[in-house]
């Protein structure tokens, strides 16, 4: 069994937060700068050129790249073979969040009740986490947080069986055209299918911790992927919804058995920042 304190987590915690607010991860900027390279709309490209300035001065000068440093959600793998000594997991993830968010001088987003708007928790906590027990002596801590305009853009359906993958495509596209420039594109779009109700929503948001350019493990949804992503490039909606061929930067879809009355579908975006990163202790 191995010892690790909260209050290394909460340090951890603490500075993948600061990381991930100033630094675009290298696999979003390089497709970033690869759709720059085939943009053919004029306004487009001058967008794509901003964005990665953007990207070049919060890393330059240890800024957020969005004001918006977003909700914070934490993906967790937390080893059998692991005692947290003075607290827990969830405790110390929260003080991290505080932390960050109170030193670093990060925007506060959250309000304490969803429909009393008037009290802001003050430190961007309670943070969302999801953890899962894996075999080990290590925990693996993933940070992706989710900005108000991106995750507004959520959608979710019950499609019926018979809908197969053609219903689900038009739903996808449906999604993301209704969204159009209020996520912020080019955007990363996560698609959940199957499982329930919130296994779905889950699946659509972890697909988004995917590298841009890998593929599912299964062809079928690999080729899914790539001709949903060609089609939402073809919807002309383009960088900040001005217009262009870049709408979206990658497309990941996972997949999780289901009833045989029931066809869960989910979309989850991020904008053009598609922050996420991962710290081990």
């Amino acid at each position: 069994m191995r010892s690790i304190r909260a209050s290394e987590v909460a340090a951890a915690a603490g500075e993948l937060i600061r990381t991930v607010a100033e630094k675009l991860p290298a696999d979003v900027l390089d497709c970033i700068e690869t759709r720059l390279r085939a943009e053919t709309d004029q306004n487009a490209r001058f967008t794509l050129s901003q964005i990665i300035r953007n990207a070049e001065i919060a890393r330059e000068y240890g800024l957020p790249l969005c004001q918006d440093t977003g909700c914070s959600v934490f993906f967790v793998k937390l080893g059998t073979a692991v005692k947290i000594e003075g607290g827990d997991i969830y405790t110390a993830i929260g003080e991290g969040v505080s932390r960050a968010h109170i030193d670093g001088f990060l925007r506060k987003s959250i309000v304490r009740d969803p429909l009393d708007r008037t009290t802001n928790t003050g430190d961007n906590t309670p943070p969302v986490i999801w953890l899962e027990m894996v075999e080990g002596d290590q925990i693996e801590l993933v940070y992706a947080p989710k900005g108000g305009g991106s995750e507004n853009m959520s959608a979710f359906a019950m499609l019926e069986p018979f809908d197969g993958p053609k219903g689900v495509e038009n739903f996808v596209i449906n999604s993301v055209e209704n969204a159009g420039g209020n996520p912020c594109p080019p955007i990363v779009v996560g698609v959940g299918i199957g499982g329930t109700s919130e296994k779905c929503a889950f699946l659509a948001k972890k697909a988004l911790l995917r590298d841009i350019g890998t593929r599912n493990e299964n062809k079928f949804y690999a080729d899914m992927e790539i001709r949903l992503l060609e089609k939402i490039n073809a919807t002309g909606i383009g960088p900040m919804g001005l217009g262009g061929d870049s709408t979206a930067l990658d497309v990941f879809i996972e997949v999780h058995p289901c009833h045989i009355a029931s066809l869960p579908v989910a979309v989850n975006i991020n904008c053009h920042c598609a922050r996420h990163g991962k710290v081990i202790l």
